[in-house]
């Protein structure tokens, strides 16, 4: 699923398009009990919870794609008699309305999800009549002709108010605020089957973790059972160990540097298409030669790509380049500089030691405070001081 279909689908949590027929639920306390459970027809809440519920749904489908929301295929395997897509398309087919497979459901996730604190697990069924398109990306809602009928199901971790004082309306005085169990946004979730180019996908299933860092491989591996992709993080750091191995020790700031502004350029290019761009070997190639990596050092680029990342991965640029920081570091001294403008620090030999050369105007703040750049004999006509850091 790309950014646009998953925002069509964010849209239907609205009163005027809500298109949810069912929701269940599922209190678990931290020894894994299950505390309450809750199953009714969605329009029948009061429209105060509703509102509340539709910013859960609204929530797991939200972030970046590849990194909060991951797109995942089902292994051949998992699409025989007994496995996992089956056991969804059951749960998906029922409209929530077995009272066996929710159970087996519930207990799916209660074993494999990790975390040791109360959660509320809500799983809601919905039926949206896909509206046509015309050829100027009109919809036309009197001429649809299919409807995705799916599952999404959020994980919120369930947390005890803080303690506190509040003001009693009715006796007019402040007393002690009853402490009270609040569900908050979800930690995982997902949809299925996928909506892919606006048609029900069942080969398929859009996975939402709020940490990148934190997928819970079990718990992909045992409800879901679908290929677990790469983590944001884990091609972060293939990306790293990629430019760490190919340049080698004649690694310099300079090429680094123009690596990371040639990934922003593609990025730019690439900022209004809906799918994230995704670099594989041959596209990574590009990058590093147009970068001014030299043919020796790219002798070692393909065993390198495959040995950090696999020869058939593609890394997304989103998760590989951070368009909003450029961090310089070393062991005593951090330089954060508008990724637009890396191009401002320089690297030089003064009296024979490296340095990072930093050219600044009359405007510089230390610790908040302005202070006054002082200039040196000769500089007056170069327009900018130079600061210097070994």
């Amino acid at each position: 699923m790309n950014k646009k279909e998953v925002l069509e689908i964010r849209k239907q949590f609205t009163p005027a398009n809500c298109a949810i027929t069912r929701i269940c639920g599922c209190y678990v306390d931290h020894e894994k009990t299950k505390r309450m459970e809750s199953k009714e027809s969605f329009l029948s809440l009061p429209e105060e919870e509703a509102f509340k519920y539709f910013d859960i749904f609204k929530k797991t489908l939200s972030g970046s794609i590849g990194r909060n929301l991951l797109n995942m295929e089902f292994p051949v395997e998992q699409e025989m008699p007994g496995g996992t897509q089956e056991f969804l398309l059951k749960l998906k087919n029922s409209k929530l309305e077995d009272d066996m497979l929710l159970e087996e459901f519930y207990d799916k996730i209660i074993e494999n999800y990790r975390f040791d604190d109360n959660y509320y697990i809500v799983l809601i069924h919905a039926m949206y009549d896909v509206p046509g398109k015309s050829s100027d990306g009109l919809e036309m809602y009197d001429a649809s002709d299919n409807v995705y009928e799916y599952l999404l199901c959020s994980i919120c971790p369930v947390s005890l108010s803080k303690a506190g004082l509040c003001y009693n309306a009715e006796d007019n005085r402040i007393q002690d605020r009853i402490r009270d169990w609040l569900v908050d946004m979800p930690d995982k979730g997902f949809l299925f089957p996928a909506f892919t180019d606006r048609n029900t996908d069942i080969h398929g299933v859009l996975y939402y973790t709020k940490k990148s860092e934190e997928l819970q491989p079990e718990l992909i591996e045992q409800v879901l059972g679908a290929r677990m992709p790469m983590s944001a993080d884990t091609q972060k750091e293939a990306f790293q160990l990629l430019i760490e191995d190919t340049l080698g020790e004649a690694g310099d700031y300079d090429t680094v540097r123009n690596i990371h502004e040639t990934l922003h350029d593609l990025m730019e290019e690439h900022k209004d298409e809906p799918e994230p761009l995704a670099l594989d070997k041959t596209d990574m190639k590009k990058v590093f030669e147009q970068s001014g990596v030299s043919p020796e050092q790219m002798e070692s680029f393909d065993r390198s790509f495959e040995e950090n990342a696999g020869e058939k991965t593609s890394l997304l640029a989103a998760n590989i380049a951070d368009t909003r920081k450029f961090n310089i570091q070393t062991p005593d001294v951090i330089i954060k500089v508008n990724p637009e403008r890396a191009d401002l620090v320089q690297t030089r030999i003064i009296d024979g030691r490296q340095c990072l050369v930093i050219p600044v105007d009359d405007h510089i703040e230390v610790n908040g405070m302005n202070v006054r750049t002082m200039k040196r004999p000769g500089e007056e006509k170069a327009g900018c001081d130079a600061k210097e850091i070994e």
